[in-house]
């Protein structure tokens, strides 16, 4: 038999109701070898087995010596402690000297030990003062820390007045401190506005850069520029797409040298466009004419009137075959045209003046034909 039992059909008035009118005392005390208090809630509306309310405290307070302050647990609702704060406060505020909250899964399906959502910010936040916001560990998983964007954001976003993202790895084996995989982009992208894109440095590696192709493709690709202030190493070969091996020099006289001109010596690093027959100065062409290109461009400086003077390869040459038909394998010389060669048809005057052979022909006129650059 209960020692206490009370009745009440009106839903505004309490079956039960302990009043404590003095100061820092109890309404309702119950003590017990099992529960204290007990209270059942057999209606379908939701309403609660036991409720408290404060104005100024906790509305129910739970405390253990050895045990846990309140132990909620349910069979088949959505939740076993639920906790809604109508204002702006915390849904659920955890205080400790160690973990504030804690939360484990027994499942074997993979559920979060402790989880949160969010309409309009972080589902999970963390803040520390002295220490890191999130610490996430694991013993088998994959993954200490998972991170999944099911729209178009970004998996994982660090953002710091230094590193944004920082990863260490402690192994021996050579894994990545940071590692990135993609199946439709780059694996790791990285973009700067006042700095380099990426910066890659090693104490005591082989490289501070290294690019791996699995399939025999390339292993890298520049999309600009490339300025290398130390050695390059190349165990295979250097394919260029250019035509000939060409280096500046200065062009001095009234007439600017143009691509495809030919060009004679005027002294120390200085050109000139060529205007006479036979001349045993003759330097070579400018490169640039048609569709070649330098391969190579020696003593590159960007100052005064400077050109690329192709030395050997495959440069396109302004010829005039106006006294000579030019055929394939003809052997070209300068003319009294400006910047033209033409066919050498005085082996006595055409050593020391040669500038080539013609690849293709022309059978009059002037023209731009593609030359086998060779001095003789």
């Amino acid at each position: 038999m209960a020692v206490l039992r009370g009745d009440s059909s009106d839903p505004k008035i309490p079956a039960v109701q302990g009043q404590q009118t003095g100061k820092d005392g109890t309404g309702v005390s119950g003590v017990a070898l099992g529960l204290g208090v007990f209270g059942q809630s057999t209606g379908p509306n939701g309403f609660s087995g036991v409720r408290g309310e404060s104005t100024g405290g906790a509305g129910v307070s739970g405390a253990s010596v050895g045990s846990v302050g309140v132990d909620a647990r349910t069979q088949t609702g959505p939740a076993a402690l639920r906790a809604v704060s109508a204002g702006n406060g915390h849904g659920v505020f955890g205080s400790a000297p160690h973990i504030g909250v804690f939360g484990t899964s027994t499942g074997t399906e993979g559920f979060s030990g402790v989880h949160g959502e969010s309409i309009g910010g972080p589902g999970v936040s963390a803040t520390s003062v002295g220490s890191v916001g999130v610490d996430a560990k694991t013993q088998t998983g994959p993954a200490a820390v998972r991170a999944i964007s099911a729209g178009n954001g970004h998996g994982v976003l660090g953002s710091a007045p230094h590193i944004g993202v920082f990863g260490v790895s402690t192994g021996t084996e050579g894994f990545s401190g940071v590692h990135g995989e993609s199946t439709g982009g780059p694996g790791v992208s990285g973009t700067s506005f006042g700095s380099v894109g990426v910066d890659a440095r090693t104490d005591h590696g082989p490289a501070a850069l290294r690019a791996v192709h699995a399939h025999n493709g390339i292993a890298g690709e520049f999309g600009g520029n490339v300025h290398v202030s130390g050695d390059l190493l190349v165990d295979g070969d250097v394919k260029l797409k250019g035509g000939d091996l060409a280096e500046q020099f200065e062009v001095v006289g009234a007439l600017d040298a143009e691509p495809g001109m030919v060009v004679v010596i005027a002294g120390d690093d200085r050109v000139r466009v060529s205007e006479r027959s036979y001349d045993r100065r003759v330097a070579g062409v400018i490169s640039g004419g048609g569709s070649y290109r330098a391969g190579i461009v020696l003593d590159r400086k960007s100052c005064g009137r400077r050109r690329a003077l192709a030395l050997t390869g495959k440069v396109w040459c302004r010829v005039d075959a106006s006294d000579s038909p030019i055929e394939i394998g003809d052997l070209l010389t300068t003319s009294t045209r400006p910047g033209h060669a033409m066919k050498a048809v005085e082996s006595s005057k055409a050593f020391g003046a040669v500038i080539g052979k013609a690849l293709e022909p022309l059978a009059s006129g002037q023209g731009l034909i593609p030359i086998l650059v060779a001095l003789q």
